[in-house]
């Protein structure tokens, strides 16, 4: 007679087509939860230029998804949450 496992004995079941030990570990959806505010520095995914620093400074929001943003060396831009969010 097998022993039961230790999700058995939790009391764990694996949904359809999941493995026993799949069961153990919650599955994990990747999400940022980071709320930014004004004069925040941020890195930039993709650097603006070969002489831009690869930095912003969050000045105000313009839309929920887009920042009024200044890059040392470059200047003030509008930036995407894709360009620096995590």
């Amino acid at each position: 007679m097998a022993l039961p496992t230790l999700a058995q004995s939790l009391g764990f079941t694996p949904m359809p087509g999941e493995t026993p030990s799949a069961t153990i570990a919650p599955r994990w959806y990747p999400a940022c939860h980071i709320t930014y505010t004004r004069d925040t520095w941020v890195t930039l995914l993709n650097p603006l230029g070969q002489y831009a620093y690869e930095e912003a400074k969050l000045l105000c929001p313009e839309s929920p998804t887009t920042w009024v943003a200044w890059v040392p060396d470059h200047g003030e831009i509008i930036l995407d949450r894709s360009h620096f969010y995590c």
